[in-house]
């Protein structure tokens, strides 16, 4: 017989076959190694960290362990990525452009778009697939924000979840942004609760290195010498900024200088350790932030306080990523490990104007005030708190640059950048000035261990990587960046750099931008290659250069699916993605399974609807919930307590909206049964009945407008995951007696005369 066979995995048999096992030798395949001493790599992407709030790039907040790094490494102040987080993760990944990507956007924003889509092509293959090919390990730690909004669910697609592109393991999050103390874990291909609760000192930044340390010592128990890529992306320094009042302890007093201070003193920190050119000026306060002395006394005490918190946050970050860097020292690989790390974009002005005490109050649009946030300045960073700080304080945090995440101006998309190992990088402590981007560390680490970048990737044709490497930059200091030309686009908002110029305009961003619109807007120039933080605008003494460079911009548009352009925001949430079931007014839902996430459960917000529980009631009665969406930060829960029927509305934590029935659920088979009637925009009332007889009946005057959650606290049937709806009970709260189904049913709006039609109700009642 032939002794040259195939597996069926690919590869040549190297034994021998014979009719008999008697007689022939057996091969087992031989699994790709990477070549010896090949190094570990580990990216660390930090979340809305603007320019100047490491210690390392100048700011006074202590991180001790990520400024080791800048000791014994490089710091890149030129280093840009695409302003806002999923974008930038797409371009980190895969050395291709955010819209090359189809991620010209984050992934609940999608929209129908080659663009803007969220669904990063097989034929753009991520680092973790080229290097799981190649042999490597690979862990995923963290947020991903790389999944369609509508597939978060438990039952959706798995095509954009981490195992699905390379990664082995994974333990974190899937979307945005999560609660530090209790949040919404997956852990693999499949949601958890967290290993402990927030009342026994949980906290996800302490959890995620714990994770991160298992892995390692899971990966070395079976393979002594296999190099691992683990990518560790934190959810701080995003919202919600949540950290031990002990952190916060150490920080009092702290800012009382207030920003316009505190910004020129890391301005000056900035120009001593030469982390800006010497050149570079302190660009204005825009008029839009406030001027400190300007403040009442009450308001400086608030901002304040929020900046207390936020630089504890970032300080308890630093913590528990030592601990990770010394578990590396520990096993003696901290040498050959490739340390890159960054944030995603700049500091993050959407806590606004005078800040959030619950930032889920952002996207409904309502503008909390300098008392109200007062009112909960103690328990700002705890567990009832979901925080972010005013806008002051994201324009400090990008010092000394214009703007914030989401625009294009330097301080959106101007970032940190540090990349350290010492087996190969010999220079230490030292600062580049080379232009790169975060689509270009993919072809940087792949040229660094002498990988080339495949054509052809898991049997699928690879395009060409749109990044190009800087790893030439590591041993010179003045040698040219091979880079020549970058374009950018947020939210409609443009920018280009080419050869040291960038060409810039903001678009307001909400509403929908017009074609005459774009016709009447005017670009700006700046040679940031001399002007590092844009405060000479030169359109009208170079208007040619302007020109050239604009012009630049629609072609790399027309050749990376940058158009249409879209100013607008929340709206495009709206947009039905193409994951979510068929249109219909009809859910139903069985106890005990996953949650259901904003984009896949029930969408009741200014609707008309009605939710029926069948259920058994044992002898003796039951409690617990019915159905719930969302925690105490917003939602509403249908529930079962002291044997009564229980609706509770909460309206982004502001106010609790309560029905309770006035007659007792008796034993047996029962219908429990909530409608709303929607009498005019976000609110009506509601009805509660048993076995169809009508219990109890309230109104409620405001009703939560846009979005229920916070950190994906989702519609739970039988139980309240996470953070409950309301304090009257503590999650989960499953029922104790059966359910059989609960039926939510959407119904046409309300007729004309509903506010008579309420008003008789209520008189009547």
């Amino acid at each position: 017989m032939s002794s040259i066979k195939t597996y069926p995995q690919g590869g040549t048999f190297n034994g021998k076959i014979s009719l008999t096992a008697a007689t022939s030798e057996p091969s087992w395949p031989v699994a790709k190694k990477p070549p010896k001493d090949s190094p570990n790599i580990l990216v660390i992407l930090l979340d809305d960290v603007g320019f100047a709030q490491l210690g390392c790039f100048g700011s006074d907040i202590s991180t001790p362990n990520i400024d080791l790094l800048a000791k014994g490494g490089l710091r890149y102040r030129d280093f840009h990525t695409t302003a806002i987080c999923s974008p930038t993760r797409a371009c980190l990944l895969t050395g291709r452009n955010h819209h090359s990507n189809g991620v010209g956007i984050i992934q609940e924003m999608a929209t129908g778009y080659p663009g803007y889509n969220g669904m990063v092509p097989k034929e753009n293959g991520f680092l973790s697939e080229i290097l799981l090919d190649q042999g490597y390990a690979t862990f995923a730690i963290g947020k991903w924000h790389l999944t369609l909004a509508g597939e978060y669910a438990s039952g959706a697609s798995k095509a954009r979840w981490p195992l699905s592109r390379g990664f082995e393991r994974f333990y974190g999050f899937l979307g945005g942004k999560t609660n530090q103390w209790s949040p919404t874990l997956v852990h693999d291909s499949h949601y958890i609760e967290p290993p402990k609760s927030y009342k026994d000192g949980y906290h996800l930044n302490a959890d995620l290195a714990d994770r991160a340390m298992q892995y390692i010592t899971d990966l070395r128990a079976v393979s002594p010498d296999k190099p691992f890529f683990m990518y560790y992306c934190l959810g701080a320094g995003h919202a919600p900024h949540h950290v031990e009042p002990e952190w916060i302890e150490k920080y009092k007093g702290r800012f009382d200088m207030g920003w316009e201070k505190w910004r020129k003193k890391i301005y000056q920190n900035q120009l001593e350790i030469g982390i800006i050119p010497n050149e570079t000026q302190l660009s204005e306060r825009p008029q839009w932030v406030q001027a400190w002395e300007d403040l009442s006394g009450d308001a400086k005490r608030l901002y304040a306080k929020q900046m207390e918190v936020y630089a504890a946050f970032l300080e308890q970050t630093d913590h528990h990523l030592g601990r990770l860097f010394d578990d590396l020292k520990r096993r003696g690989e901290w040498d050959n490990t490739i340390i890159v790390l960054a944030s995603d974009n700049g500091a993050s002005a959407e806590g606004g104007e005078h800040g959030s005490f619950n930032e889920c109050q952002f996207p409904n649009r309502i503008e909390p005030t300098i008392q109200e946030n007062l009112q909960h300045l103690d328990e700002w960073g705890s567990v009832n708190s979901y925080p972010n700080y005013a806008w002051g304080w994201a324009w400090a945090g990008n010092t000394p640059l214009r703007r914030w995440k989401r625009y294009l101006h330097q301080g959106g998309m101007s970032d940190p950048f540090i990349i350290h190992w010492p087996n190969k990088i010999k220079s230490q402590n030292q600062i580049r000035g080379q232009y790169a981007h975060a689509v270009d560390i993919t072809p940087t680490i792949l040229e660094a261990i002498g990988i080339s970048a495949p054509t052809v990737l898991n049997s699928i044709a690879q395009t060409p990587m749109q990044g190009v490497s800087f790893a030439h930059t590591f041993t010179d200091a003045e040698v040219l960046t091979r880079k020549k030309v970058q374009y950018y686009e947020m939210i409609a908002s443009r920018a280009l750099w080419a050869d040291g110029w960038k060409a810039v305009v903001e678009q307001p961003q909400g509403e929908m931008l017009t074609e005459e619109m774009l016709q009447n807007q005017k670009w700006e120039l700046y040679h940031v290659e001399k002007d590092f933080s844009e405060c000479f605008n030169l359109a009208d003494v170079y208007p040619e250069k302007l020109q050239e460079l604009i012009d630049l911009w629609w072609k790399e548009a027309e050749k990376y699916n940058v158009l249409p352009l879209d100013s607008r925001m929340q709206m495009r949430m709206g947009e039905r993605k193409p994951s979510s079931r068929e249109p219909t007014s009809r859910y139903v839902y069985e106890p005990d399974g996953a949650a259901q996430f904003e984009y896949t459960a029930v969408n009741v917000k200014n609707k008309s609807h009605t939710i029926t529980a069948k259920v058994l009631i044992p002898p003796g009665g039951a409690q617990g919930v019915l159905l719930a969406h969302g925690s105490w930060f917003a939602g509403y829960s249908l529930f079962v307590k002291n044997n009564k029927l229980v609706y509770v509305h909460n309206y982004v934590g502001i106010e609790e909206y309560e029905i309770t029935s006035t007659n007792p659920i008796p034993e047996g088979e029962v219908s429990l049964e909530f409608e709303f009637v929607r009498t005019q925009e976000h609110q009506g009332y509601g009805m509660l009945r048993i076995n169809g007889e009508e219990v109890g009946r309230g109104l409620l005057p405001r009703m939560i407008p846009a979005v229920i959650e916070t950190s994906g606290e989702g519609l739970c049937c039988g139980y309240d995951s996470g953070l409950p709806v309301t304090r009257q009970y503590e999650s989960p709260f499953r029922f104790s007696g059966l359910i059989h189904e609960v039926i939510v049913q959407l119904h046409e709006d309300a007729p004309d005369n509903a506010q008579d039609l309420i008003q008789t109700a209520f008189t009547d009642h």
